[in-house]
């Protein structure tokens, strides 16, 4: 019988700087995943949506609470609260995570509005508030420009950022610039930096779907690998970036599509969110868990991701784009959309609760 728990335990107890993370805040599965080692989870309004359909009957009442304890509370403020709630709540389940690594894991993730992501001090006042749920809130905003520019501000305050709705080598450099001007601000005033832990999440699978959507609207045809890869190939290359430049923030992975999402970070100085059914796959794998975070893309791959898509190499390159230039790029604006959708599904959700069927108490 296998000392371990799966591929996902084994990742950790052989390579404990590779940190896995739950990419959920539901309850079962995020208990699941402390089991296997997990050392961090996250939650955006989608999420929570996805969360609360699963777990409404444990929430349906706490909710209609809430509304009539703030009877002139808009329907978005009852579904900030809300998300406060899970917050708070489901944070609490890492802290002995947090309290034993002093603050470098154990943390919660939580999404500022993304509605906000070309206003920084919309974006700053959301994250200052989530620091106060709990004493291990980690903080997402978007990586737009007014994004990076909040969490050089939200660094300074104290807040541990994570740079959300980020697919690229610019944005994670620009992140981590941003996160060190902060933090050299706060020692210069002797304020502590010790227990802070940034990251910049690439959205890895996301990159990759980016390249699937580009080929198919323009016929072009690559080797099939090309497309499984190009996330991988950016993602690497920030990760050797971020090492040569001796960046604080670490880079988190996420949108998980393929095994080598995990396995070709595995031995990395690195976190990975993974969605709860991805775990279950990977963890029954076949895969061998072994150090691949040094093994490169193959050449012949990137030079045909360079050859045939512009964006792969805005992507890859630290300089391929400029700030100004994020919000612009198609995964980050194909990502917005669905982010802004599923914010307005979970707010339909709330809606449901606090406005039931004009006919449920008709006898």
């Amino acid at each position: 019988m296998s000392e371990f728990k799966g591929k996902l335990h084994e990742t950790v107890v052989k390579f404990p700087q590779t940190d896995i993370w739950n990419d959920s805040c539901a309850l079962d599965e995020l208990q699941y995943a402390i089991e296997r080692g997990a050392v961090g989870a996250t939650t955006n309004p989608t999420i929570v949506k996805n969360v609360l359909s699963k777990e409404y009957d444990m929430w349906k009442d706490r909710i209609l609470d809430m509304a009539l304890a703030n009877p002139t509370a808009s329907e978005e403020d009852i579904a900030w609260q809300v998300i406060d709630t899970f917050g708070a709540e489901r944070s609490k389940l890492l802290l002995p995570t947090f309290e034993k690594f002093k603050g470098k894991k154990g943390r919660l993730s939580i999404q500022t509005n993304v509605k906000n992501y070309t206003n920084a001090d919309k974006m700053l006042e959301q994250a200052l508030h989530f620091d106060t749920l709990g004493p291990n809130m980690q903080v997402k905003m978007a990586t737009s420009k007014a994004g990076v520019e909040a969490m050089e501000e939200a660094t300074y305050r104290g807040v541990s950022i994570n740079a959300t709705i980020s697919f690229t080598v610019p944005q994670a450099v620009a992140v981590a610039e941003a996160v060190e001007r902060g933090l050299k601000r706060r020692e210069a005033e002797g304020k502590p930096t010790d227990q802070m832990s940034p990251v910049c999440t690439i959205m890895i699978g996301r990159v990759d779907d980016w390249m699937k959507a580009i080929a198919a609207k323009r016929g072009t045809l690559v080797d099939p690998e090309c497309l499984e890869l190009a996330g991988v190939a950016v993602c690497k290359n920030a990760y050797r970036i971020y090492k040569e430049r001796g960046y604080r923030t670490r880079l988190l992975l996420a949108a998980y599509r393929n095994h080598y999402h995990w396995s070709e970070f595995i031995g990395g100085d690195i976190c990975m969110t993974i969605p709860y059914p991805f775990q279950r796959r990977i963890n029954p794998s076949g895969v061998e868990v072994k150090d691949r975070i040094n093994d490169p893309v193959d050449p012949a791959i990137i030079k045909q991701l360079r050859d045939y898509f512009p964006d792969f190499i805005r992507a890859y390159e630290p300089d391929g784009m400029k700030p100004e230039e994020f919000q612009r790029y198609g995964a980050f604006v194909e990502t917005l959309h669905q982010f802004l959708q599923g914010y307005e599904d979970f707010v339909h959700i709330i809606r449901g609760i606090i406005v039931p069927d004009a006919f449920a108490d008709c006898k």
